[in-house]
C-alpha cells in the first residue's frame, strides 16, 4: 500500500508541487533556504545522511527533524522537541472573504514585520512564492494574514495564519482560512494544516469549524556542528 501524501507531506511537496525549489544531497531534501527552513529524511538517520543535513544547512544551524532523536552524532546538540497535530479540513466551509486581498512581492517586508509580532511559524523573504497569501488592512496597515506552504499530491497547507494583538477577537484569522481553503478546494485539492499541540487556543478554533485531527507527531530541533 502507497504512503498517504500527507503522512510526509514536505516529500511529498519536494517530489511534485514544489520541485522547483528542491535541493536534494544523497537522501536528503530539503527546500530553498530563501523559501523555507524545511527538510526530508529517511526514519532512520544513517551517517551520511548526519553529513548531507550538515552540508546543507551549514555549520551551526538550527535543523528540524521528524519525530525523537535520540542519539546525536558527536558534534551535534539538542535545542528543543515538541509535539505538532495535522489537522484536515473535512467540513471546513469554504467562501471568500470580501476584505482579503491579495498579497505580493511588495508587501513581504509587512508580511515579515507582521510574522516577528505574532509568531505563526516560518516565514521568510521568499516563503510567498509557495502559494496564495490573503491579508486584511486597516489603515492602510496589514493586520492579519493566511497563505499556503506545502502542497502534497491533492492537498494544501493552510500556514502563516496570523492576526495583530489589537485586531484580534474579530474573527480575522477564521474568515481568512475559510478564504484561502475556498481557493483550494477550487483548484480540486482539500486543506489542512499543522499547529504545535500546545497550542490549545489556536487547536480548539480549527476544531470548531470543521477541521478533524488526523494525526500527531513530535518534531526535534538540533543544531548543526561548529
Amino acid at each position: 500500500m502507497s504512503a498517504h501524501p500527507l503522512d510526509e507531506p514536505i516529500r511529498s511537496s519536494l517530489d511534485g508541487a514544489l520541485s522547483r525549489f528542491a535541493i536534494r544531497r544523497g537522501r536528503i531534501g530539503r527546500v530553498d533556504p530563501e523559501v523555507s527552513p524545511f527538510l526530508t529524511h529517511p526514519e532512520v538517520l544513517e551517517r551520511q545522511d548526519w553529513e548531507d543535513i550538515a552540508a546543507l544547512y551549514g555549520p551551526r544551524t538550527v535543523v528540524g527533524l521528524r519525530g525523537a532523536v535520540v542519539d546525536l552524532p558527536v558534534g551535534w546538540s539538542s535545542v528543543d522537541s515538541f509535539g505538532l497535530v495535522q489537522l484536515v479540513g473535512t467540513h471546513l466551509e469554504t467562501r471568500p472573504f470580501e476584505e482579503a486581498v491579495e498579497l505580493s512581492a511588495a508587501d513581504v517586508p509587512e508580511m515579515l514585520d507582521l510574522v516577528r509580532r505574532t509568531e505563526p511559524g516560518p516565514f521568510l523573504s521568499r516563503t510567498i512564492e509557495l502559494g496564495t497569501y490573503l491579508g486584511v488592512r486597516r489603515d492602510g496597515a496589514l493586520i492579519a494574514m493566511a497563505g499556503e506552504r506545502m502542497h502534497p499530491t491533492g492537498w494544501t497547507e493552510i500556514s502563516a495564519v496570523c492576526t495583530d494583538p489589537g485586531f484580534r477577537g474579530q474573527g480575522l484569522a477564521t474568515d481568512l482560512v475559510r478564504a484561502v481553503g475556498h481557493g483550494i478546494r477550487a483548484r480540486g485539492e482539500e486543506p489542512f494544516l499543522h499547529a504545535a499541540a500546545s497550542n490549545v487556543r489556536a487547536i480548539e478554533l480549527y476544531l470548531s469549524i470543521g477541521f478533524e485531527l488526523r494525526q500527531t507527531s513530535q518534531l526535534t530541533l538540533v543544531r548543526t556542528p561548529a
